[in-house]
């Protein structure tokens, strides 16, 4: 038996078959055409380019409405991207490359411009592949075997293209995933969750060691992945899957009811979502509103920016569905590793430059027209615009400046817009915690993001696996931070929520509770679990338990003290593997 640990990527617990697929990327044949065969390459270009739109089309049809379907046709968009496919037709003319070089010269200059780490990183991926789709029907290959999957497979395989996911997964007759490549935010990974199919990504050498028709056990929860597994191991996954689905049954029995403590004390619960789709599962899960709706998806993989009609189109959708149940709309957190085609940042640190409120503060343009579309949007709900990775009161005034000259303009065309528009910020950074209590005075509430707070407080790249396991949420310096944002929204009356990963983990619940946090914004599948510790939680018991966990120095007794008073509290809810696992992919 082999027992790997990767990242819990798509939760549940899969026993079958492996379903071994080798996703080697298409073999590009380079060589010269002949002037007068010029005309004949292009022709052959254009033909695959042809088929490959119309395969993702179909795919496409196959996936119905929902986040999976937006990611294929955000393929189809690349395939038939006119500027993509004029720039191979150009190399043909020009350096008389044949179809296959042409185009992977192509998205390789495209490419480079994206960069090759962060959420960029993911989205260069997509373009690989859809590249590699245009290529293999250039040279007449399929993809994928034409056989179908057994009603009990395991896919296994190094890396898994979103498209290929996309016909595997949707067949209903895929059990689980394992790649050894991959993270939480891959396309392959948010299709899995879309379909409910267990996954884990970043498994190490599962493809290598995993052969046709072993038999394989995925735990979407903890990310431990036993390939051929004894009797004995067998029998406590199987367990385990039982107990999985037993405990989300009774956990989404109290979805309708509210996350207030046995003695009186009121959390609100909300959702971190990306698309409009993505609103059945916040309902669905208990969600009281959506507390962070990301809005960069509008900018990335494509070259012109988008409209304000695009704009207005995404956030009266989400706006509408929500209806009237809070939504949060966060501005661009454009800059550092999100930037549209064509946008390559020069920075030395990104992170530490031209990003997100300092991005749009600098193109003016772009906020203009992001907040004209939010306000125009917001008859449809109720409407909360964040802003994001303000650190001083100067970047928050300026941005207020122009939100309400917006409003002018729009009152003067006749524009109606909602009569209260709350406007809060974002705590990202060690400087706006500390200084929460003056940003609190000019705005009407905090999320604490902390997941960037506490990059910047440990100066700890969570992307860089070699630093990653200092990556601690509950090192005492992040606490204090967090109770310094926490006492600045009291003394001005205003709420402060949190939207960060830490929100999501029920391990934390109990300190987040006793810190003071009003609103925990999360993935739509942390609402359950999380609820039912505040349900059963008492306040005064978890301003115990910090007060103790603040009494220790060091970060691993902190959070040695907080994990075992939590696993003797609610032993169905927390564990270590999947905790441990989890804060891998973050």
């Amino acid at each position: 038996m082999a027992k790997l640990i990767g990242i819990p990527a798509s939760p549940g617990v899969a026993i079958g078959r492996v379903l071994p697929v080798d996703r080697r990327r298409a073999r590009v044949p380079r060589y010269h055409v002949q002037p007068e065969q010029i005309d004949p390459e292009i022709a052959r270009l254009d033909k695959a380019v042809k088929e490959s739109v119309e395969q993702l089309q179909q795919i496409r049809k196959s996936l119905g409405e929902g986040e999976q379907g937006d990611i294929l046709d955000a393929h189809r968009m690349m395939a038939d991207d006119p500027t993509l496919l004029e720039g191979a037709r150009q190399l043909i003319r020009d350096e008389l490359l044949n179809a296959e070089w042409a185009m992977r010269r192509m998205v390789r200059d495209v490419s480079e411009k994206l960069g090759s780490e962060g959420y960029l990183a993911e989205r260069r991926a997509d373009l690989d592949e859809v590249c590699d789709r245009i290529v293999h029907n250039l040279i007449g290959e399929q993809p994928l075997p034409a056989a179908l999957p057994a009603d009990d497979s395991v896919i296994v395989a190094y890396d898994l293209a979103t498209a290929d996911a996309a016909v595997l997964l949707s067949s209903g007759k895929i059990r689980g995933l394992v790649t050894d490549f991959g993270s939480k935010t891959s396309h392959t990974a948010i299709l899995a969750r879309a379909l409910e199919v267990p996954c884990v990504v970043g498994a190490g050498q599962a493809s290598e060691i995993a052969k046709s028709g072993d038999v394989i056990a995925v735990d979407g929860h903890s990310g431990e992945v036993l390939i051929s597994p004894d009797r004995e191991e067998i029998l406590r996954f199987e367990m385990a899957r039982a107990e999985a689905k037993f405990r989300e049954a009774a956990l989404l029995e109290e979805r309708e009811l509210p996350a207030v403590t046995t003695d009186g004390r009121r959390v609100y619960l909300q959702a971190n979502i990306e698309f409009p789709e993505e609103v059945a599962s916040v309902l669905a899960h208990g969600g009281e509103g959506v507390g962070l709706y990301r809005t960069e998806f509008l900018y990335l993989n494509r070259e012109e920016l988008p409209t304000e009609e695009e704009h207005y189109r995404s956030y009266a959708a989400i706006l509408k569905q929500m209806a009237p149940k809070p939504v949060v709309i966060r501005t661009l957190d454009l800059g550092g590793d999100k930037l549209p085609i064509g946008h390559r940042s020069h920075e030395p640190n990104p992170a530490l430059g031209l990003r997100a409120i300092r991005f749009t503060l600098r193109h003016p343009q772009l906020f203009r027209t992001q907040i004209r579309a939010l306000l125009r949007a917001s008859v449809h709900g109720e409407l909360h615009i964040m802003l994001p990775m303000i650190a001083a009161v100067g970047e928050l005034r300026e941005a207020r400046k122009q939100i309400e000259a917006i409003k002018a303009e729009l009152a003067g065309e006749g524009v109606p817009i909602a009569e209260k528009i709350p406007v809060g910020i974002m705590l990202e950074t060690p400087a706006a915690a500390l200084a929460a209590d003056r940003l609190a005075r000019e705005c009407d509430f905090f999320s604490i993001g902390t997941n960037d707070l506490i990059q910047y407080s440990l100066a700890i790249d969570r992307g860089n696996r070699d630093v990653a396991y200092l990556y601690r949420p509950l090192h005492l310096g992040v606490l204090r931070l967090i109770q310094a944002a926490v006492d600045g929204a009291r003394q001005a009356g205003i709420e402060c929520a949190m939207c960060g990963e830490m929100a999501g983990d029920p391990a934390y619940a109990l300190v987040l509770l006793a810190l003071g946090i009003d609103t925990l914004s999360m993935n739509p599948s942390d609402i359950p679990p999380v609820k039912r510790v505040l349900r059963t939680a008492n306040l005064a018991d978890a301003k115990k338990m910090l007060e103790a966990a603040m009494a220790f120095s060091s970060h691993d007794e902190i959070e040695r003290y907080v994990l075992e008073e939590m696993k003797k509290r609610f032993p169905q809810l927390i564990s270590d593997a999947g905790r441990a696992a989890g804060e891998r992919g973050l």
